[in-house]
């Protein structure tokens, strides 16, 4: 198989930072996304961003500002029909993530360079440009980036833990499900709040004045907005992790989340002054379950193609052994995996 190299295109700032609040540990600023320090908790309707500077987020949907990604033979690009072509004619694919979610991709603190960049989807993407017979070139950014940079076309793929939204699925094209895990969908997801305001939010119906908050583009979002009948306000924040810090400051009085990680984050931080909304689950549609790869819109011959290769994965069960591998291995850094 072809040596499959990683670029990378952000800085180490990305891989912790949530522990400049207190209650937060360094390991569980590393297994969710980049968090936001105390300066900034905004509470205005804006979208909450993690660390990641304005160049880097911006240039995700910007193909002019990567000059340096650019094929060095127009040729190569120009004469495709379609991106699987111009992939296999350049001799690279580009694939976008967040590095920030335990154990599908995550930061290794040990090491430098390419190979700090670990996780299941890491290895899927490696799997994916093997069989394509290219290089796989890794765009590391926040997940909001992530979305836009496939929607605008400026990278082949986005593997990044992706669940399906409708909204998703007309921006951009998605791949068949690979992995699905082993829990119950219509319990995976619900809500974080204050241990102190227990007794004043008991059902979603108690949150009518309430601020809640869900990362931007993330099927969580997408569940606040239909499926709680009234809020106050709604705050998008660039990660789950900084949805809870934003709880825990007093900044928003609910954080949706799936379930999983957020008793990852209780377990981690036992000093949190926040809890489970016990009893509440939002529901799922079992026909969208499984986490999917995303592909620009309409590129049909590429999505075909990392059909196949998923399929070969799933036959092969290789993304639950990765799953299995990472999540011992974060566990082994002191890094909390969904």
């Amino acid at each position: 198989m072809k040596k499959t190299t990683l670029v990378l295109a952000l800085s180490a700032s990305l891989s912790i930072s949530a522990f400049s609040l207190s209650g937060c540990s360094p390991s569980m600023a590393q297994a969710a996304a980049p968090a936001l320090s105390s300066e900034g908790l905004d509470t205005g309707g804006e979208l909450l961003s993690s660390n990641i500077s304005d160049e880097d987020a911006s240039s995700a949907g910007n193909p002019d500002t990567d000059d340096a990604h650019a094929s060095s033979n127009p040729e190569e690009t120009t004469s495709a029909s379609n991106r699987l072509e111009k992939i296999l004619n350049q001799g690279y694919i580009e694939v976008a993530t967040e590095p920030a979610f335990a154990p599908q991709e995550f930061i290794d603190p040990t090491k430098t360079g390419d190979d700090q960049y670990v996780g299941a989807d890491i290895e899927l993407a490696k799997y994916i440009a093997d069989e394509l017979g290219v290089e796989l070139r890794l765009r590391p950014m926040d997940f909001t980036s992530v979305l836009g940079s496939v929607t605008t076309g400026k990278y082949d793929l986005a593997i990044s833990a992706l669940a399906y939204t409708p909204e998703r699925a007309e921006a951009m094209n998605l791949s068949e499900g690979y992995y699905f895990g082993s829990e119950d969908p219509q319990t995976a997801y619900g809500l974080l709040i204050r241990k102190e305001d227990a007794d004043q939010i008991k059902t979603v119906d108690d949150l009518a004045d309430k601020v809640v908050a869900a990362q931007n583009g993330s099927i969580q979002e997408q569940m606040v907005e239909t499926q709680i009948p009234a809020y106050g306000r709604y705050q998008r924040v660039s990660s789950t992790n900084d949805g809870f810090l934003l709880v825990e400051a007093g900044r928003a009085d609910a954080a949706a989340a799936h379930l999983k990680m957020a008793q990852l984050y209780l377990d981690t931080n036992p000093d949190s002054s926040l809890m489970i909304l016990p009893g509440f689950y939002f529901t799922v549609d079992p026909e969208t379950q499984g986490t999917r790869i995303g592909i620009p819109k309409g590129e049909d011959e590429l999505t075909e193609r990392i059909n196949e290769i998923i399929d070969d994965v799933v036959e092969q069960d290789l993304y639950n052994q990765w799953y299995e591998e990472y999540r011992d291995y974060a566990a082994a850094l002191g890094i909390a995996a969904n």
